[in-house]
């Protein structure tokens, strides 16, 4: 019985332990974004943003997650109900299974996979699929212009974060995440010749995450709301705190590839837990994410397919054959030794 205990039920115990954890940190974490995006705007616009619930405005999610729950849930008519549901609980339900793999500290991970990369690409390629179902369940000819428009921008840039993630790769010879941060330990790769492919990441992920300057598939004054058009509600809300949960994932996944993930940025800091590390470099890139769409104007759709197809994916294909030539030429290509 004690052997069973050990080999099953206390590894089965920590597991769900580490995804409860992973859940509180996340679903805390997308509540409180929407928070500091209104406080980010208000101060980028000159004025306060949500300031009267709670001190500082700090009990505003609670009172906007109760606003969401109390209202009616609208079902259009001609709707596909079990698809119309269906896609908002996909999309938040993938959001937040991407999780398993992300490394918090060292060893400090729920599924410490060698192919944790492919994991993330697979998990982020399926977000596509909700989307068009929403738009096409929906019976709306607005809401399915928004769900195609969405699907062609995002298969867009993933292109480009695959190829940018073979420039990581031949780097560290390696698809787990935790080996890809014990690789910097010499230097932070976006302070590397993978620079480049730091900014064109990071823009990719805007794109991925559906965030202003490419908040296409939303376009007020031509669709109306996009894919979400017909959502109201608590299943609007889901997609909602999908997108928030995507931007965090991205945000983290910028700083375990480029940014070091909880290594920190000196010797005489090693004392503070890797953790925090991680934290405020996910907290540094949503910052910028929340900058940006207080800064820049949307792309017209033709410009943002332009930039995907005609800039970054030729600047990250010509990246990875630089990369390969340099590791080559000095003996530290890792791949097929």
């Amino acid at each position: 019985m004690t052997e069973f205990v050990d080999m099953y039920l206390l590894p089965l115990f920590w597991i769900l332990v580490g995804i409860v954890g992973i859940l509180a940190v996340v679903l805390g974490g997308t509540a409180y974004l929407t928070l500091a995006e209104r406080k980010v705007l208000g101060a980028i616009q000159l004025r306060k943003g949500p300031n009267v619930v709670g001190p500082f405005g700090l009990l505003q999610p609670m009172a906007d997650g109760i606003k969401v729950m109390c209202k009616e849930t609208i079902l259009p008519s001609k709707a596909n109900v079990v698809l119309f549901i269906g896609a908002p609980v996909f999309t938040f339900l993938l959001a937040l299974s991407a999780w398993a793999v992300i490394p918090f500290d060292a060893g400090l991970v729920l599924a410490d996979i060698n192919v944790g990369v492919l994991y993330l690409l697979a998990i982020s390629s399926l977000g596509v699929y909700a989307i068009i179902i929403a738009g096409w369940a929906s019976n709306s000819k607005y809401s399915l212009l928004g769900g195609l428009r969405s699907a062609a921008q995002m298969v867009s840039y993933e292109v480009s974060i695959g190829l940018i993630l073979v420039t990581v790769l031949l780097k560290t010879g390696s698809l787990n995440l935790s080996k890809i941060v014990q690789a910097q330990q010499g230097g932070w790769f976006a302070f590397s010749i993978l620079f480049p492919m730091f900014i064109l990441f990071f823009a990719s992920a805007l794109a991925e995450t559906n965030r202003s300057p490419f908040d296409l598939p939303e376009g007020e004054s031509e669709l109306v709301g996009g894919f979400n058009t017909e959502y109201s509600a608590m299943i609007f809300a889901m997609f909602f705190l999908g997108e928030y949960a995507n931007m965090i994932l991205m945000s983290a996944l910028t700083s375990i590839l480029f940014l070091g993930g909880w290594l920190s940025p000196m010797d005489s800091l090693a004392f503070i837990p890797g953790f925090v590390w991680l934290a405020l470099k996910v907290a540094l890139c949503l910052f910028v994410f929340l900058w940006v769409r207080g800064t820049l104007p949307r792309y017209r759709y033709d410009q943002l397919m332009r930039i995907g197809w005609k800039f970054f994916l030729p600047v990250s294909l010509i990246w990875v054959v630089v990369v390969a030539g340099v590791e080559l030429t000095m003996g530290t290509l890792p791949v097929g030794g």
